[in-house]
């Protein structure tokens, strides 16, 4: 039977480096009596506000390197956490996780916020989603930062690292996020990794995560490939607003050709700078990498 789980909220006590009250909705058109949790900060009537999407194993505390920078730019700032994921509410049937339940709650969450003059900070499924959503609501997005992350249109073979990770995934049902983040940014703390196991007591609570390796599009019929390419013909060829991309150079699973293969595809993407020790989760590099793409755009 399906079931929703809720994270019991002592498992976020003391998280390090991330003192942000927790918002809620549960209202979302759609997902009513789904809860999901975002970080709302900076002023509410600020001109520019940073919507940095997570992926895979993730949350919103990956984000926590960059946020401090965004804050003193005077911007707001939003971080949702994914159904599945974080503080947000966890269904435990893996097939309730499809690529359109993951979008269509981004959209809702837009629309649910009256979000407009956003700047999309993306990496991995946080890109693989979120760069669907400027075609669908060109109203609300003026930029893109961009980190390791892809469109999963189907019609390229998926990469050897990519494909090795997805076979991983499914010998390791458990995961070990704290390990795996652990192990992909050697710099973390004890206490950084337990924040990665935080919102999963048990893998019960864990389909979300599981669902993920095997959501992305790798036949041009697989759900959200036609999307994916609409998206990126549409970056090619309409999108105006600006972007940056940072490459973590160091990623096994999103390797640097493939984000070269993007900034290919987006109109106007200029150089990307490249963070020679950065991984995939390159979010954990990311201090220097907000300060950048706010010097690029002034």
């Amino acid at each position: 039977m399906q079931e929703i789980l809720r994270t019991p909220e002592e498992r976020f006590a003391a998280l390090p480096d991330f003192a942000y009250p927790p918002r809620y909705l549960d209202d979302l058109a759609g997902y009513e009596g789904l809860r999901c949790h975002y970080l709302d900060l900076g002023p509410a009537d600020a001109g520019e506000t940073f919507f940095c999407v997570h992926g895979e194993p993730t949350w919103a505390f990956l984000f926590r390197r960059m946020i401090p920078v965004f804050v003193e730019s005077g911007a707001r700032i939003i971080v949702p956490d994914l159904f599945g994921f974080g503080r947000s509410d966890k269904p435990t049937e893996q097939s309730v996780y499809t690529f359109d339940f993951h979008r269509n709650m981004l959209l809702a969450f837009g629309d649910r916020l009256e979000l407009t003059g956003l700047t999309l900070v993306a990496q991995d499924w946080g890109g693989v989603l979120g760069l669907t959503l400027p075609m669908e609501a060109p109203q609300r997005f003026s930029r893109l930062l961009l980190m390791n992350t892809l469109l999963g249109t189907g019609d390229k073979p998926l990469g050897e690292g990519f494909l090795a990770w997805r076979e991983w995934c499914r010998n390791n049902p458990d995961m070990a996020p704290g390990k795996l983040l652990g192990r992909a940014c050697p710099h973390l703390n004890d206490a950084e990794k337990a924040a990665y196991d935080a919102p999963f007591p048990d893998v019960t609570y864990k389909a979300g995560a599981r669902a993920f390796p095997e959501l992305v599009p790798e036949h041009p019929d697989a759900p959200g490939a036609a999307l994916s390419r609409d998206a990126r013909d549409w970056l090619s060829e309409k999108w105006c607003g600006e972007t940056f991309m940072a490459i973590g150079m160091t990623d096994p699973v999103i390797p640097p050709r493939a984000m070269r293969a993007l900034q290919q595809t987006i109109r106007g993407c200029p150089e990307p700078l490249e963070v020679n020790e950065g991984g995939h989760f390159l979010q954990e590099w990311g201090e220097p990498v907000a300060r950048a793409a706010l010097a690029h755009w002034g």
